[in-house]
């Protein structure tokens, strides 16, 4: 801190914007998406590997718009031929979105874990700060979104779409407005587009997620109650029923993953 401003900082196009981890079982399931196509935006980030690796040891073909250099290099580990990496996909970009859902042969659910957070005093907050917040969170989950829509639209069986809120925009929190604003948008087109969409079977809907525990979370704050903070595990384990054919009944919800946290 200099001159008495907090610094903020912007983490950009990550699959997580709140310090996700990694480790995950291999008898994980997924749920009812043997030979389905599920989409995974932010598939190279910590919480998009442990997603994707749930899918594909569930039998789905799991397709990633690779928007940074780094997703190829995370998803390598975890290659087969039904994982499809897309390199160079802006998905803040229309024509970008759309061309990259059209390659998708058919569609079950879409899982959108791309995102940024940028955090510090809103009176310092910096209007480029404000641009990449709505690219990165508002432009992408509703250009996926709506990709995801179209393509499912005339599924018989429907599908499932889940987006990513957090959890300032269900209790505030100070230093982070420019960011839960954003996430905030995503809370409200989950809502609207989960009640349009719920008559075609297209169920909607989205998590808030606040700190989970990972070594890298532990290491930066030693001091926390650890054994509050949810897991791993446990978040991906929301995500997988909500984009499940078990999930029959839940739309339109922005759903705490967070614990006693």
């Amino acid at each position: 801190m200099a001159g008495g401003r907090r610094e903020g900082r912007v983490v950009g196009w990550g699959g997580s914007s709140e310090g996700w981890g990694r480790g995950l079982g291999q008898d994980a399931r997924m749920g009812h998406c043997e030979g389905r196509a599920v989409v995974g935006t932010g598939g190279g980030g910590a919480l998009g590997v442990a997603v994707t690796r749930r899918l594909l040891a569930e039998g789905a073909h799991v397709h990633v718009p690779a928007h940074s250099e780094q997703d190829p290099v995370q998803l390598e580990p975890l290659q087969t031929e039904r994982l499809h990496v897309t390199t160079g996909v802006n998905l803040s970009e229309e024509n970008a979105v759309r061309s990259f859902y059209d390659s998708v042969p058919s569609l079950w659910a879409s899982i959108h874990l791309v995102g940024g957070f940028t955090f510090g005093a809103f009176e310092d907050a910096a209007f480029s700060d404000f641009e990449k917040m709505v690219s990165m969170n508002i432009r992408s989950t509703w250009l996926c979104s709506r990709a995801a829509v179209r393509k499912m639209s005339g599924a018989p069986m429907g599908g499932r779409i889940v987006n990513v809120s957090a959890r300032p925009v269900l209790e505030a929190m100070a230093d982070v407005a420019t960011y839960a604003m954003t996430k905030g948008a995503v809370a409200t087109l989950t809502r609207c587009i989960g009640v349009e969409l719920a008559p075609k079977n297209i169920l909607v809907n989205a998590i808030p997620p606040s700190l989970m525990d990972t070594p890298a979370n532990r290491a930066a704050m030693p001091d926390a109650n650890h054994d509050s903070w949810p897991t791993v595990e446990e978040v991906v384990a929301t995500i997988q029923w909500l984009a499940s054919a078990e999930n029959t009944l839940t739309w339109g919800e922005v759903v705490p993953v967070y614990g006693k946290a």
